[in-house]
Formats: structure tokens, sequence, C-alpha cells
């Protein structure tokens, strides 16, 4: 079963972040207008869904920030890339 959930898990991470990174080549407006409506959300869904999605509503902060644009390409695209590594479904050893 634990598998199953891990799998799972990478699937839907990918997805979301394969989106996230189509968004941001084809129509970055669209990840502003995402940010708003996160933040217009109540506090506490703005927490559960933060929570439960938290690499990519720190991918999306970070991107809103003001930084430099080539420091933020470079901390989205790290932590999509270490999101990706830290739920990538390997075999169980023993």
């Amino acid at each position: 079963m634990n598998r199953v959930i891990n799998l799972a898990a990478f699937i839907i991470l990918t997805v979301l972040w394969l989106a996230f990174g189509a968004a941001l080549l084809l129509n970055p407006a669209a990840l502003d207008s995402v940010w708003m409506w996160f933040r217009g959300l109540p506090l506490v869904a703005q927490i559960l869904l933060g929570l439960l999605l938290l690499p990519l509503t720190l991918g999306l902060w970070i991107w809103e920030s003001s930084w430099p644009l080539v420091l933020r390409l470079v901390l989205v695209i790290g932590l999509a890339l270490v999101t990706e590594y830290m739920f990538f479904p390997r075999s169980k050893k023993t």
C-alpha cells in the first residue's frame, strides 16, 4: 500500500511541477493569478493547502518575490528537482 501512495504522490507532484513549468514558459500571468487566488483564501485554507502542496507553494512564493530573475529561476528549478528526487519511488532494500 505504501508503494501505491508513494507512486501516486510522485505522479501528482510531477504533473503539478510540469504545469508550473508550462505556465512559467507559456503564460507567466497565470502564476500571478494562482498566487492572488491563493492569497485570497481564508487563512485556514491557505495553511492547509500550503502544507499539502508545500514545495509548489514555496516555488510560487519564490517566483512572486522581487528577487532577481536568475535567482528565482535557479531556486524554483532546484526546488522542483529536489522534490522530484525525494518523492521518486524506490524499491525497498532489505
